[in-house]
């Protein structure tokens, strides 16, 4: 039986495990973490990774835990429509987008691998390309080695030597809160280097999140910061931010990847972060990590060359990584008049044309 090491269990890594085992390989998956959990964010789930997960046999499962999304679209910071999605459109076309907390989707699945095949509290040291993987507990040698450890791998440095993520300019908060009146839209809305967004989840909570200009490592920045900078915007945000709880913040500097030669070595392929670490203004990064555990698998159970993999991965995958930095920088301009500009057009741009700028990003199909 081949098998299948896999470094990292958080969703990527997971899901990677269960396409191989859908296959047949034996996998196991090491996880650096002594526990394997989400905490408080919400995950935006597009019609490609719905369809990622339909073959892993999990679409289901996470349709019954997910909320479909409303109506969307961006707005200024007094609330004025700056831009709306064709949501209608979308589902039409590609299927519902739906929302849901992080943590229930890494709950899924979690519960569809053996405990057994899960080995937590294993810091991998180094990952060979002849598939030996060197860690705190010995080594394990696979077919295929994968690297679902995130954007500071380590199995990376097997594939493309020692890599640094690129500093966004902007940090972001995230807390999910549950306000006193219902929420049942989601959207965004642009200020001055400033960005808030939120969404409903489908227990009633609403998870919120907000970008900011700013040096990395700049430390402070909490609930009394939220609402200085966004407490006069247009509601619901004085309302998300008056029931949101100081300790259930967290703030992060947004990082991504250049991009790399290869997304293979040898028996090494990378997924995920590990790969093409993204930011998050397109809602794509655990979505392309459910993509790459599909194909990893059917790539890998057809033949022994992983170069294929890397053809049809790279270039999708860095074009999101793309698209999504230059949507971060648009929506982050804080000079009046590039705000203006900004604004301005996307005013004047249709709704059609918006949904058909989304078709290179969620026009995939399962192999």
């Amino acid at each position: 039986m081949s098998k299948a090491v896999i470094v990292g269990g958080g969703i990527g890594g997971l899901a990677t495990a269960i396409a191989f085992m859908r296959r047949g390989w034996e996998v196991e998956v090491l996880e650096r973490s002594t526990r394997i959990e989400e905490v408080g964010a919400g995950l935006s789930l597009w019609p490609n990774a719905i369809r990622a997960l339909d073959a892993l046999g999990l679409g289901e499962a996470v349709r019954r835990q997910a909320r479909e999304q409303g109506a969307a679209g961006i707005r200024g910071s007094r609330g004025n429509w700056l831009s709306r999605t064709d949501t209608d459109a979308v589902r039409v076309r590609y299927g519902n987008p739906v929302m849901m907390h992080r943590a229930d989707l890494l709950d899924i699945l979690r519960r569809a691998i053996p405990e057994y095949a899960v080995r937590k509290g294993i810091s991998v040291t180094t990952a060979e390309v002849d598939g030996t993987v060197v860690h705190s507990a010995g080594t394990s040698t696979g077919d295929v080695v994968v690297g679902a450890d995130g954007i500071h791998s380590v199995v990376r440095r097997a594939v493309c030597g020692l890599i640094e993520p690129r500093y966004s300019g902007y940090t972001a908060w995230r807390v999910i809160v549950t306000p006193a009146e219902p929420v049942a839209d989601m959207g965004e809305s642009w200020g001055s280097g400033e960005r808030f967004g939120y969404s409903a989840l489908p227990d009633g909570r609403v998870y919120c999140f907000a970008t900011a200009d700013m040096a990395a490592d700049t430390r402070g920045g909490g609930l009394i910061e939220l609402r200085t900078r966004f407490g006069s915007w247009h509601e619901p945000i004085p309302a998300l931010l008056a029931a949101a709880d100081e300790t259930a913040i967290l703030k992060h500097d947004l990082y991504d990847l250049p991009p790399l030669k290869t997304y293979t070595a040898g028996r090494i392929a990378l997924i995920g972060d590990a790969a093409h670490a993204m930011t998050p203004n397109l809602g794509q990064g655990a979505c392309q990590a459910l993509e790459d555990a599909v194909v990893l698998a059917h790539v890998a159970t057809r033949d022994d060359d992983l170069t294929r993999y890397d053809s049809q991965r790279r270039p999708r995958t860095q074009m999101i990584v793309k698209r999504s930095r230059l949507i971060g920088s648009v929506g982050q301009l804080s000079s009046p008049l590039a705000v203006l500009a900004r604004n301005a057009l996307l005013r004047s741009t249709p709704p059609s044309v918006q949904f058909k700028s989304l078709a290179r990003v969620l026009d995939w199909e399962c192999c």
